[in-house]
């Protein structure tokens, strides 16, 4: 039959029906099933399709990922005795030098009076905040913790530019019982090494061995099992230990959390000086 009609033909030991727009296809097997085929696109070209279509789709998932990682929030609280260095390891951590716009102000006196957030300028999930010093008039080291808020911080980096204290150790222990991670930061190394080059049997090696000796010691002896030290320049990050520090950041945070601090520790770099 023409004009649109059933029409048949025989076709490889099977038949083939077609009415209409539709296709019937009915196979020669005893089971004689038949099977209708849209017309439209050959199996071939929907096949790809689907392909291409999948593919938008995990693309999509993958930037939506992106977009999650990207707010996630990292709260880091940098604190220690005034003087110490704070404000400069901030903006280290920050990529920035002191006297840059959006710096944290330094100085020779405390400079911070209170708790004071900076976010990092190309990453505004990650915020570094600015401690005021522990043991001063108002943030005595009995009430520290809970004037500073110390919930909403994933970890604390308490600083030195010389030997830890009492305070230092006492921040320490309340922080340990309220089951958050610190880590000591022994700052201005570079000063030590500079002062030492003077001597005339200066050995690097040995210097930062010894500084790293008293500093272990003088935090054991005051309670802390099993001191860890990092021994910093603030001006000169790809030095001594800093790179460990990151190492040992990564490694003791949840896997979100240590991705967002890869993102914003990837361009650290030594431009300071």
């Amino acid at each position: 039959m023409t004009g649109g009609k059933e029409r048949e033909k025989e076709k490889e030991g099977g038949k083939e029906k077609q009415w209409g727009r539709g296709t019937v296809i009915r196979g020669g097997g005893a089971k004689n099933k038949y099977m209708y085929q849209s017309p439209g696109l050959p199996v071939e070209k929907k096949e790809k399709r689907k392909q291409n279509n999948d593919t938008a789709a995990a693309a999509a998932k993958i930037q939506e990922n992106l977009k999650q990682q990207n707010n996630i929030p990292l709260n880091i609280a940098i604190t220690g005795e005034s003087g110490s260095g704070k404000s400069t390891f901030v903006n280290a951590f920050r990529e920035l030098c002191d006297d840059e716009e959006g710096a944290a102000p330094t100085g020779v006196t405390e400079t911070t009076s209170e708790v004071t957030p900076y976010p990092h300028p190309n990453y505004p999930n990650v915020t570094f905040w600015d401690l005021p010093g522990i043991g001063t008039t108002n943030f005595p080291a009995k009430k520290y913790l809970k004037l500073v808020g110390f919930q909403k911080f994933d970890f604390f980096i308490i600083i030195s530019d010389t030997r830890f204290r009492e305070n230092d150790v006492k921040l320490a222990k309340e922080i340990q019982k309220m089951k958050k991670k610190f880590y000591f930061v022994r700052t201005k190394i570079d000063n030590n090494i500079r002062d030492e080059k003077r001597k005339k049997d200066f050995n690097e090696e040995e210097t930062l061995t010894k500084i790293r000796e008293d500093c272990v010691q003088g935090l054991s002896g005051l309670g802390i099992k099993s001191p860890q030290v990092f021994l910093v320049s603030t001006f000169e990050l790809h030095l001594y230990d800093f790179p460990l520090l990151q190492q040992t950041l990564e490694r003791d945070l949840p896997s979100n959390k240590r991705d967002t601090l890869n993102d914003c520790t990837a361009c650290w770099f030594h431009r300071c000086t």
